[in-house]
């Protein structure tokens, strides 16, 4: 028996990164994986090719930022599906790299929408889908610098502290419904994100994986599959007694 089977999980952002490889590895193990994300032509390309390999997988467009949208999916999802067992809160952005008193009030408010309030949407239309199936598990995905921070990209520094606080939160709220609410903390994960917030330096995309690499005491950037691994675990029920943690996959970043 795989370690996901008879479990509906819900994956936003999943086209791209850890979302896609989250994806992958929830629907290798069994899940009725719900891919959503806004990149259409990617999400159909992904279920298809998990339906290829033997796998369930289905594509919803959904803007985690629009509330109508998100309660339309997940009740379309639960309908398909029987059921939501699983909700892992991926999508997010990265937003302005400026200093804080250069930051414009709307750039301010596009990552707040989508990593902050994007999360609270799915996770109030999630829980009483939850609820209806005896509990279940939702993954949030913080980052290093909901933990510690740097001296750049203040909204997103922000956005990953609220998820952090967010799911501590939710955690105490829902235990007696037997939902565990816990979140993942990357250090730099060669994503499509990353390679971006590389480029937008002196353009030496290499010299710029190797100093990123450098912060992490492993001496390497992490692969989206290695934080995938561990969303796994936190959706299964091998993390029953798991619940308002944080999940910190960094090389040991924040350990220092």
């Amino acid at each position: 028996m795989a370690r996901m089977d008879d479990k509906v999980a819900l994956v936003t952002g999943g086209c791209a990164g850890i979302g896609r490889s989250t994806v992958e590895v929830l629907a290798r193990e069994g899940a009725k994986v719900a891919i959503t994300d806004i990149g259409d032509e990617e999400g159909k390309a992904l279920a298809a090719q998990i339906e290829e390999e033997g796998g369930t997988a289905r594509y919803w467009s959904m803007d985690v930022s629009d509330e109508s949208q998100v309660a339309r999916v997940i009740d379309e999802v639960t309908d398909a599906w029987g059921g939501l067992h699983v909700l892992v809160n991926n999508a997010g952005i990265s937003g302005a790299d400026k200093p804080t008193h250069e930051i414009e009030s709307d750039e301010w408010r596009q990552v707040i929408e989508v990593n902050v309030t994007g999360v609270f949407f799915c996770t109030k239309h999630a829980i009483p889908k939850l609820r209806e199936a005896g509990g279940g598990s939702i993954v949030n995905l913080s980052s290093i610098y909901g933990i510690v921070s740097a001296p750049d990209v203040p909204p997103y520094h922000a956005s990953k502290g609220a998820v952090r606080m967010m799911t501590k939160t939710d955690a105490l709220l829902y235990a007696q419904d037997g939902i565990r609410v816990n979140s993942v903390h990357p250090g730099f994960i060669w994503t499509p994100m990353v390679e971006n917030f590389v480029s937008r330096g002196d353009g030496d995309v290499e010299e710029g994986k190797r100093q990123l690499a450098e912060l992490h005491p492993i001496g390497r950037m992490g692969k989206p599959e290695e934080v995938a691994n561990c969303i796994l675990f936190l959706a299964s029920d091998e993390s029953s007694f798991v619940t308002g943690t944080e999940l910190v996959v960094d090389g040991g970043y924040t350990a220092r």
